[in-house]
C-alpha cells in the first residue's frame, strides 16, 4: 500500500525578522547625514501589519523605502511581502507612503498556483486549503519537480514550501 506524500505552498513573513529590520532601518534613518533635520521616518504597526514611511520630498521618501527594503533583504525577508500604496503629498509639503504586510495567499493567487501545478501534467493533486495550497502525490520525484517548477514562477508574492513529507 503506497502512501501519499505532501507539502504545503504558503506565503508567510517572519514577524520577528520584520521587527528587527524595522528597528535597524529606524536606527540608520536617525543617524544618516542626509536625513538629519528632516521629517524622514519609518514606523511599523504590528497589529495591522502596516509600515508607514514619510519624508520631505519624493527622493527622500524613496531613499527611506530603499533603506527599509535593504534591511528586509539582509534579514532574509523578501521585500515583496509588503504591498506599497502610491505616495501622497501632505499639506505641510512632505510625502508619505504606506505598505501592508501580505500574510497568506489571496484567492486569485491560490487559483493561479493550482492552475500552474495542474499545467505541469504530473501525477499530483493540488487542493486549496484556506490561504494555502496542499500538493500531494505518490512519488517524491513528482513533488520535487513541482517545487522546482514553482520556484521559477512569479505569483506577485513570495511563496514558501513547508511540511514536506
Amino acid at each position: 500500500m503506497a502512501q501519499d506524500h505532501t507539502f504545503d505552498i504558503v506565503s508567510k513573513a517572519d514577524l520577528q525578522e520584520v521587527r528587527n529590520a524595522v528597528q535597524q532601518a529606524q536606527k540608520e534613518i536617525a543617524t544618516r547625514f542626509d536625513f538629519r533635520g528632516s521629517s524622514a521616518s519609518l514606523t511599523f504597526e504590528e497589529g495591522t501589519g502596516t509600515a508607514k514611511v514619510s519624508g520631505d520630498h519624493d527622493a527622500q521618501l524613496r531613499s527611506v523605502i530603499d533603506v527599509f527594503e535593504t534591511r528586509l533583504a539582509k534579514r532574509s525577508v523578501p521585500p515583496r511581502v509588503f504591498a506599497w500604496t502610491s505616495p501622497e503629498r501632505l499639506p505641510s509639503g512632505g510625502m508619505k507612503q504606506q505598505a501592508t504586510l501580505q500574510q497568506g495567499l489571496s484567492g486569485e493567487r491560490v487559483k493561479a498556483i493550482v492552475a500552474a501545478v495542474k499545467a505541469l501534467g504530473l501525477k499530483v493533486q493540488a487542493r486549496i486549503e484556506g490561504d494555502m495550497v496542499r500538493v500531494s502525490g505518490r512519488q517524491l520525484d513528482d513533488l520535487q519537480a513541482v517545487i522546482q517548477a514553482l520556484k521559477g514562477r512569479d505569483f506577485g508574492q513570495p511563496v514558501q514550501f513547508e511540511n514536506y513529507r
